[in-house]
């Protein structure tokens, strides 16, 4: 992991740390001089997450198990920010659930509302409990996940409902920076393309030529990794994008470039 102090001593919240582009992002952030306090609903995940960042000298507080989709538990993970650092410099939304159903077998409670809540209700309750201390703070930066799918249909997964979630990300994000930039407080999306994490490992893996299909979309022809999209979250949490705002980062190997 590179060390550096792009975000040196501020204080950072990343949901979603047990796996993928969350942990990748937790880890980049410590890395990079962050006081970084993660949460996870998996308290197995997180934990491990936790260990893994301990065994490399990084330093990430926690809470788990945490459900963001309670408005309790994200006001306690937001009161626990407050009381130990006294504020809140950025806000990560990584954690997120999605089900992929086609249409003609989506259930709307189980399929459609859940995703809807773990892909919307899940940004907008986070946003709205650490709005009020960023606001007292002067500002700071929110960073959501679009995705690729919020640009581009998909003809090789039933991803309806997560296209809907992620393109509702992606315009909510707008409207948080116009009613942020009075305050201070910046809000931009970061749209990846499919991610080699442990959720996208079984399709990649089991479905025959997914891998193939995924590769003959992108410019780029390799798949993604947790640290591509940290990176870029990097930038968006640092000094370096102080003028930045409303923006979409296409993450995606220039697969909507076409």
């Amino acid at each position: 992991m590179v060390r550096g102090t792009r975000l040196a001593g501020k204080v950072a919240i990343v949901t979603g740390i047990g796996a993928g582009i969350g942990r990748g992002c937790a880890r980049m952030f410590a890395a990079q001089g962050a006081h970084v306090i993660g949460c996870d609903i998996d308290a197995e995940l997180a934990a491990s997450s936790l260990a893994a960042a301990h065994a490399e000298g990084l330093h990430i507080d926690a809470l788990y198990p945490c459900d963001m989709t309670d408005p309790a538990e994200v006001q306690r993970l937001i009161e626990h920010t407050v009381q130990r650092w006294g504020r809140i410099d950025i806000l990560v939304n990584a954690a997120a659930f999605g089900a992929f159903e086609p249409i003609e077998s989506m259930d709307y409670i189980e399929h459609w509302r859940k995703t809807m809540v773990g892909e919307l209700d899940i940004v907008f309750l986070a946003c709205k409990a650490a709005w009020p201390h960023m606001v007292a703070g002067g500002g700071g930066s929110i960073i959501n996940f679009s995705s690729a799918n919020a640009h581009h249909a998909l003809d090789t997964s039933p991803a309806l409902a997560h296209c809907a979630g992620k393109g509702g990300v992606l315009a909510m994000t707008r409207q948080l920076a116009a009613e942020g930039a009075p305050h201070g407080i910046r809000a931009n999306t970061i749209a990846p393309g499919l991610i080699e994490t442990a959720a996208t490992r079984t399709p990649l893996d089991s479905l025959p030529g997914f891998r193939d299909q995924v590769l003959a979309k992108a410019m780029i022809k390799r798949l993604g990794q947790p640290e591509d999209v940290a990176w870029c979250a990097v930038y968006l949490a640092s000094d370096e994008s102080t003028l930045v705002t409303a923006a979409d980062f296409r993450i995606d190997a220039g697969a909507t470039g076409w």
